[in-house]
């Protein structure tokens, strides 16, 4: 499987494409921003979109998959319960101070326990509320891999003090649907380095016993 990772945006947010090798089709994962380094990639590996998977509904994540459906003509996904962050884009967009992008509901919304899937790739949506109430992660378990979004984090676990937030039920999200998987598990988070399961099973401090009461 192809796999880029684009750090995009101002946030640098970590934008996944995954490609077969065979059928030259392709998810897109997090397209926030820098559509243009996007459709240079995809040109340069001979990928087509099929479809747009937002992991949650945050201005950095979601702000440039519009413009990309628009592009490729691929359906984008995302998980209602995350619809409320869109009705404030205008408001994300002042925090940043970046320009309101287009955003519109789902052209299909993601369901727990979904299979999300192109010719020669599959991946399973885990919805793990907390960060937002809408988060979701996908986890495509022939490649051992664990797309985060912003869940969690190389040491770390998503924020929880934006609209939406909640860090009792992020804790458990992480408990219940992520440290239940395979140690070797490559974790891609939203921002910064790729992670394991089992070296945040082990390692991350917001993990320990004391944050799971």
């Amino acid at each position: 499987m192809i796999h880029e990772i684009l750090p995009v945006g101002l946030l640098q947010c970590n934008c996944s494409i995954l490609g077969d090798e065979t059928s030259r089709e392709a998810i897109v994962i997090d397209p926030g921003d820098d559509i243009p380094v996007i459709q240079a990639t995809l040109q340069r590996h001979g990928l087509t979109v099929k479809s747009i998977l937002i992991t949650h509904a945050h201005i950095d994540h979601i702000a440039g998959a519009h413009k990309l459906k628009q592009l490729t003509g691929a359906p984008i996904y995302y998980n209602e319960n995350d619809l409320p962050l869109v009705k404030m884009m205008d408001v994300q967009a002042s925090w940043l101070r970046m320009p309101v992008p287009e955003v519109a509901p789902p052209d299909s919304p993601l369901r727990d326990g979904q299979v999300i899937s192109v010719t020669g790739i599959e991946g399973t949506v885990l919805h793990t509320p907390g960060h937002t109430q809408g988060s979701v992660c996908l986890y495509l378990p022939q490649n051992s891999l664990l797309i985060a979004g912003d869940t969690l984090f190389a040491g770390s676990v998503g924020r929880t003090d934006l609209p939406g937030g909640d860090t009792r039920q992020l804790i458990h999200s992480i408990r219940d649907r992520l440290l239940t998987l395979p140690d070797e598990v490559k974790v891609v988070p939203g921002h910064g380095p790729n992670t394991t399961i089992g070296e945040e099973r082990e390692d991350n401090p917001f993990l320990q016993d004391t944050y799971y009461q």
